[in-house]
């Protein structure tokens, strides 16, 4: 009887020894450590589309703006949208919409900025039939405010000549545009 005893006490203390020793391994020191952090590509597209076409009302179911681009694609790390040939009429509830296009652009991840990259040209034609073009190499537009600006060289055709210039604001409700630096012009006297 003894010996049974005795018997079944080391085969629990060899069970127990087992279990312990699996929890051990279970829960080492190795699992606690920092574990590498997973790089994240930030030029991954999660969708796209191609010969995109929007529109947005304002809320008195006028028209804001109709934009087109040869293709829109939005990064999922950054929230960010890509544009390629964005092409914007900003017409603000008015008949005379401001017509913005550049090569590229890039949405931010609210849609309250826009900034254009490569041959940017800004144009409007008022109810006189006057022109306004605005031609810049980068300009960042806030469609909701109705502005834009930059910090690069900036070409405005209108009003009986040329005016040149470093850096610009400009509000597009207003039609006022500020030059911000070496501003030159050339007009036309009549």
């Amino acid at each position: 009887m003894l010996s049974k005893k005795v018997r079944n006490i080391v085969m629990f203390t060899a069970i127990a020894a087992l279990f312990a020793a699996v929890g051990y391994w279970n829960i080492s020191p190795e699992r606690f450590m920092e574990r590498p952090t997973v790089a994240v590509d930030e030029s991954v597209i999660d969708n796209y589309a191609i010969n995109a076409h929007s529109v947005q009302f304002l809320p008195d179911g006028k028209l804001q703006y109709e934009m087109t681009a040869d293709k829109v694609e939005h990064l999922k790390a950054t929230d960010v949208t890509l544009l390629t040939k964005p092409d914007l009429n900003l017409y603000r509830g008015t008949t005379y919409p401001w017509h913005v296009q550049s090569e590229r652009g890039e949405v931010n991840s609210g849609g309250t900025e826009v900034e254009l990259i490569d041959s940017v040209r800004i144009a409007r034609t008022d109810d006189k039939k006057r022109t306004t073009i605005i031609t810049s190499s980068r300009m960042t537009v806030f469609p909701e405010k109705q502005y834009a600006q930059t910090e690069q060289a900036v070409r405005i055709d209108g009003a009986g000549g040329v005016s040149t210039g470093n850096g610009m604001k400009a509000y597009l409700k207003e039609s006022r545009i500020h030059l911000l630096s070496n501003v030159r012009g050339q007009y036309e006297s009549r």
